[in-house]
Parts: C-alpha cells; structure tokens; sequence
C-alpha cells in the first residue's frame, strides 16, 4: 500500500514493522485491507483518498456525508470488471477440461466424459453471473455489467461447445452448446430488460461511513469540503434594509435542509442570482426575511427540487396550499424532480424500496394522487423511492443548473411539461421537467 504522504509503497510486512506507520515518513496508514473480515469492505488509503477527491472534483465542490455514504458504497460495489470474469472462465476451463480427460473418462463413456462435465461447469457460471445480475447488493453498473456477461458467456459457450462438438463429433455436445448458450444469452437480455424492477441496498451503513470519515480526519487532517448537519439558527440574522428592500426573480425551494445547504455552500444562489429555502425553513435565521422578498416579485418563479418519495411528490403540493408560502399566489412553479416518471424514463439511478414509504404513499393527499400517473404511483406505492444525495456533487449541481436554463420559455420547451394551471390554488402554473439527467 502506497502511503498517501509520500507516496512510498508499504508492503505488508513493512507496516507491520512499524506500528501501521510509512516506513519512510513515518505517517499513520488509517485502513488495513488485511484485518477487515468482511473482504467486500477492504479497501487502502490511496483508495479512500482518491474516492474523497473524486466526489469533491478535486476539492473544488462541498459535499454531505450521505452523498460520500452512497459514494463509496457504489465504489466498493464495483470492483471487478467483466473481462476479469472472462479471464478466470477460460482458466478454469482448462482445469474442468484437465478433469475431463483424466477422472471423467473413468466414470462416462469418452463422449459424455467431456460433455457431462461442460454442461455442469457452464450451469454453475451462468447461475453464479445470473445471481449477480439480480443481487439488491449489486449496483446498478454492476448487475448492468452482470446481465452484458451473461450474453457474453452465451456466445462463449456456443463458438466453443459447438466448434468442439464438430471437431470431436459429439452431437450430444452440440445440443448441450447450443441449449446452455442461447439459454444465457437470453437471460442476459431478461435482466438487461428489468434491472429497474430491482431496488438496491446499501453495503455500507451510514454509521460505519461517518467513522471512516472521522478516522480519516483524525489523521490527514479536516475535510473542508465535508459539510456538517446542517443547523437551524434560533436567533434572527440583521439583513440591510437596502438589501431586504430588492426581491429574487427565482427560488429554489428543497424537501430537505442537507440539499439546500448543499446548494447553498456551492454558491448556486450567487451563480443563478436565487432564493434557496426548504419546504422546513432553513435557513432559519433568515427564512421570514427571505420568504417576504419573494412575495414582493409578482413574476417570481419557483422551482421544486425533491426525492422521488411520497414526501418529495408532495412538495409542489405543499408549496401550493401551505399559508407559509404562496397559497392564492400567481406563481409559476417548476417541478425539476426528481419525479417518479423521470426514474421511470432513466433507470440508471440507486433505487431503494421501504415498507414505510409505501404506507406513506398510498396516504398521499388526493390531489397529489391525482398529478401522479398509474406507473407512478405503482412505482412509489410498491415502496419506491430515490434520494437527490444519490447524486455526485458534480452531477446534481449540473441537473440543477440544467433545469433552471431548461425554464427560461417553457412553453416552448419540449423538457418542460404543463401539469397544472393551479386554477383550484387561485393562479399560476406548474410545470414538470421530463428527464433528469
């Protein structure tokens, strides 16, 4: 392992030596891949170190400890490539081929001695890249990855079982070939067609994160792009009159603190000139103060930024009827997602599934119901749900960013759907972008 001081490569046998220290600069290793029991979280310093760059674009972005959670947890999930599997099947190919032609020989008459022994082998492939493929604990890019080797171990098997078969005149060979082949084959396209239907687990948990994160700082020193829980301010924060006197054209309003201190910490209010509140009014110390400039602008325009939950549907909803903020107010009001329909139309995100969300789902206010379609409210009433820290720093920035160029003539954006002229509110539209990302 590389010390991440002075880049110093430490075999095992040298951190041992010295206490888990580098043997050259003499500074602490926080990981040791070789006493962790559960190998799936093994892992190096240059690992954790390149993973804490990589969410940060080089210490450029702020990021929550949940997005660094399903960050590294994605990470740790993918780790072996499709061509490494390959590589370890015509390996152990040539193992089973070895037993073939000295022990099964003895047992099967010449012809089945190779064909028994191919078909057990290959069954026992296809069933293992088959559990993957559908495995909770799997990523999305690795049961992708899964479901693509399936196909790949299809055609392996038909160009090797049958070019065999024909070689050695084993009919019995070809069939088998043939049979196993198109059989995989087939079931990668199966798991290609419904890896949405499959929701994933994390394999980290958030308190094993936050202490790697902890040891981690211990150590190398603060992260000064982690952010911490954010925190509502009791006292009232003094704005200048001559500030508080002028009004934003556009806010975002978000169904969690962490996104709009996430937002906030990387200047999206400054860059985009916007309000930036959550439906639970944060930031608190300057909450009423921004919500009464806001009132002001009779063209504001407000944008929904939410998880795809029975919460985060609810938002727009909210933000319609709630006294709070703009009940029988002529607001334009865009739905940027995450909506259920987007995770619908994309199929590429960390999908999880609760029975508590799908209790809460099908308790949804009626008119919000009603603003869903059947596929998705089957989606959330199953238990669904997605959450924005899913998303990379980097990508959820650039989706926000995105949705709000996207708004700029929504009536002449084809990204940009009218779902509400919000006559019942008393004025105003909403609309509903159709991708996210």
């Amino acid at each position: 392992m590389k010390c991440v001081q002075c880049q110093t490569d430490n075999i095992l046998s040298d951190r041992t030596r010295n206490s888990g220290r580098c043997k050259r600069c003499n500074h602490p290793f926080v990981f040791e891949p070789t006493t962790v029991t559960d190998k799936k979280l093994a892992f190096t310093d240059p690992f954790f170190k390149k993973a804490i760059e990589n969410i940060s674009s080089q210490n450029m972005l702020f990021f929550t400890h949940k997005q660094f959670l399903y960050f590294i947890d994605q990470k740790l999930k993918y780790r072996v490539p499709p061509t490494t599997w390959i590589v370890l099947y015509f390996f152990y190919s040539g193992v089973v081929g070895i037993f073939a032609l000295t022990w099964a020989t003895a047992i099967f008459p010449s012809q089945f001695a190779v064909v028994i022994p191919f078909a057990l082998y290959n069954l026992i492939w296809i069933w293992r890249v088959f559990y993957d493929s559908k495995s909770p604990a799997q990523g999305i890019r690795g049961r992708k990855n899964n479901a693509k080797l399936l196909q790949i171990l299809g055609g392996i098997i038909l160009v090797l079982g049958i070019s065999g078969s024909l070689i050695f005149d084993y009919f019995s060979g070809y069939i088998v070939a043939i049979t196993l082949g198109l059989f995989s084959y087939w079931l990668g396209i199966s798991q290609k067609n419904r890896l949405h239907e499959i929701s994933e687990v994390f394999i980290v948990n958030a308190a094993q994160n936050d202490e790697w994160l902890q040891r981690w700082q211990r150590v190398n020193g603060t992260l000064e792009k982690l952010l911490p829980a954010p925190r509502q301010e009791a006292l009232r924060a003094s704005i200048d009159p001559e500030v508080s006197a002028y009004s934003f054209d556009r806010a975002i309003i978000c169904d969690s603190d962490e996104i709009a201190q996430f937002l906030i910490a990387n200047n999206v209010h400054f860059e985009n000139n916007c309000a930036i509140l959550s439906i639970s009014g944060y930031p608190q110390s300057i909450f009423n103060t921004v919500i009464e400039m806001l009132r002001r602008n009779a063209d504001l325009k407000v944008y929904a930024l939410h998880n795809a939950s029975p919460g985060g549907v609810g938002l727009v909803n909210q933000l319609r009827t709630n006294p709070e903020w703009f009940t029988n107010q002529a607001v334009t009001i865009f739905d940027l997602g995450i909506s259920p329909r987007q995770i619908l139309a994309t199929r590429d995100m960390f999908v999880q599934q609760s029975q508590t969300m799908a209790q809460i789902a099908r308790q949804l206010p009626e008119a919000v119901r009603q603003s869903l379609t059947t596929e998705e409210l089957a989606w959330l009433d199953a238990g669904n749900f997605v959450e924005l820290e899913s998303f990379t720093p980097q990508r959820l920035l650039r989706l926000v960013n995105y949705g709000l160029a996207q708004s700029g003539e929504p009536q002449g954006n084809e990204g940009l759907i009218l779902v509400d002229n919000a006559v019942g509110y008393g004025g105003g539209y909403v609309f509903v972008s159709d991708s996210f990302g």
